[in-house]
């Protein structure tokens, strides 16, 4: 069980790898690297993050122009719901086509503010298979900053940490119980959200 002691040295220890993985994060990335970081939240979703990254490793050359049974075949033995994942895929991709002409970059910066951006994702129902977990974590990985990821882990450390009970289940109400403690504790919220992840799987991942 994680105390806050623990937290603590667990952040110190990691804190170097933590900056580098979120400088790699905030890189500039082109409209084509956004919507492969889009389809790896895809993949990732009830999934395992390995598992997110094995699968858009073999499908990356065919995100743009591979139709759902390219798609289908790259996923094949590397994710578990391939043929529901290349669809949610292929039918974000033509939905962003009509919407934006996939320039990605450029409909992310209309957003007024970071809640609308975040919502758009999470509640735009063209927009397959993504909530306001993997919304959260596909804008933390193209750069922006104050989001929380709430998996099991983070879910579970924020738990042990006194910061929510099991019953709280409002995405909203536990991210800003979660932006409270980091600030409480003065340890960057993205640094807390990797921090906790990193303590409960080993691993520093997108």
């Amino acid at each position: 069980m994680m105390k806050l002691v623990e937290l603590r040295r667990w952040h110190k220890i990691k804190k170097t790898e933590i900056e580098n993985r979120l400088k790699e994060f905030k890189s500039k990335k082109n409209n084509k690297k956004i919507f492969e970081e889009l389809c790896f939240c895809i993949l990732t979703a009830n999934a395992s993050a390995r598992m997110g990254l094995k699968s858009i490793e073999a499908i990356k050359n065919k995100l743009q122009s591979g139709d759902i049974s390219d798609i289908q075949k790259g996923l094949k033995g590397r994710h578990r719901f391939y043929n529901t994942r290349a669809r949610y895929i292929t039918q974000t991709r033509d939905y962003l086509e009509k919407k934006c002409d996939l320039n990605i970059k450029k409909l992310l910066n209309s957003f007024n503010t970071p809640e609308e951006r975040r919502h758009f994702f999470a509640k735009t129902k063209e927009i397959k298979g993504i909530g306001y977990k993997e919304a959260s974590h596909f804008l933390r990985n193209i750069g922006y900053s104050n989001y929380a990821i709430l998996d099991k882990h983070i879910l579970s450390c924020l738990k042990d940490l006194k910061v929510i009970t099991d019953k709280e289940k409002n995405y909203i109400e536990i991210e800003k119980k979660m932006r409270e403690f980091a600030k409480k504790i003065k340890i960057n919220m993205d640094d807390l959200d990797l921090a906790l992840w990193s303590y409960k799987t080993g691993e520093i991942l997108k």
